[in-house]
């Protein structure tokens, strides 16, 4: 327990502390040990002279009423403060009248203590980010060295920035602090923790032409025994909670950079110094110093709010399900500080049962960032729509990057997988490069040419085909996993390995990790100081189509293709055991593959694939995508798609750079 002398106006002390006790503090404050400590002088380490930056945020002994009261270190974990179990001992030593300075030197000590308390206290509430830290730290800086009690209302809702405040006028009780004193054994008090603070009401409806309005509008603070703020007490705190008798009030309202959003209510017990004069201009640095920083938390927590979501809806609400291959995602938001990123992952189906694995990442951590990550990744979604190669994608993403304006630069990785030759194609954008995790549990980094950052224009984007063999898995991800400021990217590129590689280990050698997982536990290899950036992770799980569930032909555009569609694709059914779906299959493939012969110069490609839905895919060189229309009882046709509609269980026509492909899906009911 720790023994902070003060004094306390008004009370008789219960022992003198002794000069043998006081001459070791002076020596270790450079005094003359024939000078006693008194209040208001020189002070030595746990005397009256308060620190500027003592724990908690607020000058220890001297307070601005002429009263000394102990500010106990440590803030919110200051022992004897609300919500701790602990004490702190306050040894009573006698003081003169007048706040226990004699002369001008003693009123120049207790305004340069109160320049001190203030200084110290602003700094403690300019250390809160969020509204609840800054709450805290007013009551931590103000209980008890400023005064016995605090009561913060705050409007609710709080406005933000221009936006017009709602009516009514409602202020809520958003924090409430208080320490009392009880005698202790011996020649001490001690702080302890009052359970019960001043009662007063949670909800107060400010009525204009009020007394508490006409307070809120005058801004200043006031002392509590005023009739005006007598009146509005009353009227904030509640009628039923009228303030006990003797208690010392001073009402300051909290008036932001526009308007007025709340008041602070600061209370002193009788025993202790009433209020003086300029305890008024401590209590209005204090509130606008409290009141800005709830105008900044406030602008700032709606911008990362509006950010975060702005990302989040920017990113896809679940993967799609693509024929041969299996698909998990995670992302992580940065730490606090810096919780906004450009990290992006995609997936989107490709004609012919391929899919693009697309992660990027862009450049910095603001709203900007996330706008620019939506236009990239929409960017990216139009051109995979137009089955352009990797490297061609990345090129027009470059041009993008460069017409949304200087300096918008991203880091991109872009893969195409296709399920029937089981091979992958890679493009990279100064991304770090992606890892295949083989079945048997080996985990390689890709050898992936590099390439310039998008945004840096003029730079040639180089593709590579690699094998992707059935039952691998392809980890794509962002720098926020690999790189922080604890390792470089290519030791965390190589962790992560280790990390794929042990996981692996565990299923066996003829299992492939789940690859939910899989992500939870590449996850896990983030420590404390890894979280520096945003995470963005995209797994892929190669299953593949077998050769035997493909069936592939070319069809001459003549008339008689239709005909041997039909021919070919019974015999591939028969094949698979699926005669029952003939019929729908002859009759759906006759309107596709005849449509298609009716504007095709070159031959017609029909595929079959068997998974768990068969699909078929018709394929010619003309660049009209056919629309469904709903014909009249006169025309001759028109009636194919409807067909296709009807009878399929999905269908759907891509344009390619050389052409279109209509494919349709049929439920294989085995």
């Amino acid at each position: 327990m720790t023994e902070h002398p003060t004094s306390h106006e008004g009370r008789q002390p219960l022992a003198a502390r002794s000069q043998e006790r006081a001459r070791p503090r002076q020596e270790a404050a450079g005094l003359p040990s024939d000078v006693p400590a008194q209040p208001g002088g020189p002070a030595a380490p746990g005397q009256d002279a308060p620190a500027p930056d003592a724990p908690g945020g607020a000058s220890r002994p001297s307070t601005p009423g002429g009263t000394q009261r102990p500010a106990a270190p440590g803030g919110a974990d200051r022992p004897g403060g609300p919500g701790s179990p602990g004490a702190v001992a306050v040894a009573v030593s006698p003081q003169p009248p007048g706040g226990g300075a004699r002369g001008g030197d003693g009123v120049a000590r207790r305004e340069g203590d109160r320049l001190r308390f203030v200084g110290a206290a602003t700094r403690r509430i300019a250390r809160g980010i969020d509204l609840d830290e800054i709450v805290l730290g007013l009551c931590r800086a103000t209980v008890p060295t400023f005064s016995d009690e605090i009561l913060v209302y705050l409007r609710d809702p709080l406005p933000v920035g221009d936006e017009r405040p709602v009516a009514p006028f409602v202020l809520r009780l958003r924090r409430s602090d208080r320490l009392r004193l009880s005698d202790g054994e011996g020649e001490e008090l001690v702080l302890v923790p009052d359970p019960d603070p001043t009662p007063a009401a949670e909800l107060c409806e400010v009525r204009n032409g009020g007394a508490l309005a006409e307070v809120l509008r005058g801004v200043r603070p006031v002392f509590g025994d005023s009739a005006a703020a007598k009146a509005a007490l009353a009227e904030l705190l509640g009628a039923e909670h009228p303030l006990p008798g003797g208690l010392r009030a001073v009402l300051a309202p909290l008036r932001g950079r526009r308007r007025v959003i709340g008041a602070a209510v600061f209370l002193r017990r009788p025993e202790r110094a009433g209020f003086e004069p300029n305890d008024l201009l401590v209590a209005a640095q204090l509130a606008t110093h409290t009141a800005l920083g709830i105008d900044k938390a406030v602008l700032y927590g709606r911008e990362a709010y509006i950010a975060d979501e702005l990302q989040r809806t920017m990113l896809p609400d679940s993967l799609p399900q693509p024929t041969g291959v299996k698909l998990a995602s995670r992302y992580l938001p940065a730490a606090e500080t810096a919780r906004v990123g450009g990290d992006w992952y995609d997936a989107i189906p490709l004609p012919g049962s391929r899919v693009a694995l697309v992660v990027g990442d862009v450049m910095g951590h603001s709203m900007t960032s996330a706008a620019i990550m939506g236009q990239l990744r929409t960017t990216a979604q139009t051109l995979a729509g137009l089955d352009l190669p990797p490297q061609e994608v990345l090129h027009h993403l470059d041009e993008q990057a460069q017409r949304l304006g200087q300096d918008r630069m991203a880091t991109c990785m872009y893969a195409v997988y296709d399920p029937v030759s089981h091979r992958i194609t890679v493009a990279n954008a100064g991304h770090p490069p992606p890892i295949l995790l083989h079945l048997g549990g080996r985990a390689e980094v890709l050898r992936v040419p590099p390439g310039a950052p998008i945004g840096v224009g003029g730079v040639d984007f180089e593709a590579v085909e690699l094998d992707a063999p059935a039952g691998a898995t392809l980890l794509l991800y962002t720098d926020g996993l690999v790189e922080s400021r604890l390792r470089d990217v290519w030791t965390g590129i190589e962790q992560l390995r280790e990390r794929l590689a042990a996981t692996a280990q565990l299923t066996g050698p003829d299992h492939s990790p789940p690859l939910e997982a899989l992500c939870d536990d590449v996850l896990d290899m983030l420590g404390p100081g890894d979280r520096d950036d945003d995470i963005a992770l995209l797994a892929a799980r190669f299953d593949g189509i077998a050769p035997s569930d493909v069936a592939y032909w070319f069809l001459e555009p003549e008339d008689a293709a239709p005909g041997r569609a039909r021919r070919l694709a019974r015999r591939a059914l028969a094949r698979w055991d699926l005669e029952e779906l003939t019929d729908s299959v002859e009759l759906l493939i006759s309107e596709v593959v005849t449509n298609a012969v009716r504007y095709a110069e070159r031959p017609v490609t029909l595929r079959l694939l068997r998974t768990d839905v068969l699909r078929c895919e018709v394929g010619d060189d003309s660049p009209q995508l056919p629309r469904q229309r709903r014909a009249r009882d006169t025309d001759e046709g028109g009636r194919g798609l409807f067909l296709v509609n009807r009878l399929a269980r999905r269908w759907g026509a891509t344009r390619l750079s050389g052409g279109k492909v209509v494919w349709f899906e049929l439920a294989t009911r085995t």
